[in-house]
């Protein structure tokens, strides 16, 4: 990026909202002050493809208590036997000292008070404190489809906020491989590796705390600590978003896995089918469960979409050579790919010919036993809920409203991103607006939220801008399953 120290509008914009979509849903994040554009413009490559385009400087202010880093304390590092590389300021212990020192007393007060006489228990216990928070960080991302997209130690914050909104994504269908970045060639960052990938960052702020905290204490508490915070806060959140809230059962983790399990061989959208099961009854009679399935398989993927999802990527004469090398010269072959992104584009190729003979009533058919099969254990589950009170009238309203309070209706989807941000790129700061709006409320009904207009700038607006905006407002309720169109967006 020629090292201008630029953002565009295009990135600011999706940090500003996505910052405060999280805050709304009540996730650990940073905040957003405000995004200010400006008429200055640099070239940028968006793809990265050799297709550079002029987009608009603009600056996001944005707030958290602190913005030191898990990588902040990565500049201690010293020399890799490999290459050579070492941090800036390779033992100068006294900083990192006066770091700690900083971030435990000023964020971890009540840590600083309990240890005050002992240095390495203080550090222990903040370092125990840091991996809880970051567990259940990822929990939430989890529970709500949330993808980062860049998991370096230099985006995971030290007082565990989500940090840094670059190519992140909410899930659409959900894939638990699905990957939002589309510079993210080999998975690392992709929804089932987030857990993974934070404990081992973790790992490297371990390291980078030597010696004021020494590494069997730290990798003690980070296998005893991180796996279990992680599952115990999946699991809970998981049970509220199922209305699961008088029994907590071994068997829910499994009925979790199937649920998951049901939407990825339907592909199901993540957030709706959530968001429907609140108006599922234990008591339905066959009618209202046909109706319900109905409901279901709409949030499901067409033969369409599934064909986009599928569509082969790689040219048939490049695979045939990788497979080659793969089998002559395994060496040579590490350095183009891996054995894990070939397999996957062999059953790409294997899915999109199946999808060849596959009609839409097939699929359906096909989606409605999956789900027939899911429903009936979930059904079998809450009927236990409803043996264990007494009132099943008052708990069946505890349970819609705490499902409706843990599963949104609305989600910063790619394309709503996307949508708003083509407006004010034309302009027209309105959509950006009423986005905006919409995120504030993610749970609640706001159906006439597109109708929400700045009078002022749209006087001003440009009869471009007027007529983007107009698109935009057009389109299908934010709450839909996103448009086909939606599924070819790429973000780098």
């Amino acid at each position: 990026r020629q090292a201008d120290g630029r953002k565009v509008l295009r990135s600011s914009i999706r940090e500003f909202l996505c910052s405060e979509a999280m805050f709304h849903l009540g996730i650990p994040t940073t905040r957003a002050g405000t995004c200010v554009t400006s008429d200055s413009k640099v070239v940028r490559d968006i793809f990265y493809d050799g297709n550079p385009k002029s987009e608009r400087c603009t600056v996001v202010l944005r707030i958290a208590s602190t913005f030191i880093r898990f990588g902040s304390f990565e500049i201690f590092k010293p020399p890799d036997e490999y290459t050579g590389r070492k941090g800036p300021s390779v033992n100068r212990n006294d900083i990192r000292i006066q770091m700690l020192d900083y971030v435990i007393s000023t964020f971890y007060p009540e840590i600083q008070e309990a240890y005050s006489d002992n240095s390495i228990q203080r550090n222990a216990a903040f370092f125990k404190e840091i991996t809880k928070r970051t567990a259940r960080l990822v929990a939430e991302w989890q529970c709500v489809g949330f993808c980062h997209g860049v998991l370096n130690t230099d985006n995971m914050s030290i007082v565990g906020l989500t940090i840094d909104y670059g190519p992140f994504g909410f899930m659409d269908r959900y894939d638990p491989e699905h990957i939002c970045n589309g510079s993210d060639n080999t998975g690392r960052y992709a929804y089932n590796k987030q857990p993974e990938i934070c404990k081992w960052n973790l790992g490297r702020l371990a390291e980078a705390l030597v010696p004021e905290l020494p590494l069997e204490i730290s990798e003690l508490i980070l296998e005893e600590e991180y796996d279990a915070e992680f599952e115990k806060h999946y699991l809970q959140k998981m049970r509220k978003k199922l209305g699961l809230i008088q029994l907590e059962l071994e068997e829910d983790s499994k009925l979790v896995s199937e649920l998951l399990e049901t939407m990825h061989l339907t592909g199901g959208d993540f957030t709706n089918i959530f968001y429907l099961l609140s108006s599922f009854s234990a008591d339905s009679d066959p009618s209202e469960l046909e109706d319900f399935l109905e409901k279901l398989t709409s949030q499901c993927a067409s033969v369409e979409e599934l064909k986009v999802a599928f569509k082969p990527q790689m040219d048939p004469r490049q695979l045939s050579m990788m497979l080659m090398l793969a089998q002559s010269n395994p060496q040579l072959f590490a350095l183009f790919g891996t054995k894990a992104n070939i397999n996957k584009e062999l059953e790409r190729i294997e899915q999109f010919s199946k999808l060849q003979q596959l009609t839409a009533a097939d699929l359906l058919s096909r989606n409605k036993r999956h789900w027939e099969e899911w429903l009936e254990k979930y059904r079998v589950r809450l009927q236990k809920e409803i043996e264990s009170v007494s009132n099943a009238d008052a708990w069946n309203t505890d349970r819609v409203k705490v499902m409706n309070s843990n599963n949104p209706k609305y989600i910063l989807r790619n394309y709503i991103a996307q949508n708003a941000i083509e407006a004010a790129e034309n302009g027209d700061f309105s959509e950006v607006r009423n986005v905006l709006k919409l995120l504030e409320n993610p749970f609640q009904e706001a159906e006439g939220f597109r109708e929400v207009k700045e009078d002022a700038e749209e006087e001003g607006a440009t009869a471009a801008a007027a007529a983007c905006a107009q698109e935009t407002r057009s389109r299908l309720p934010y709450c839909s399953k996103p448009p086909l169109w939606a599924s070819e967006l790429c973000v780098t």
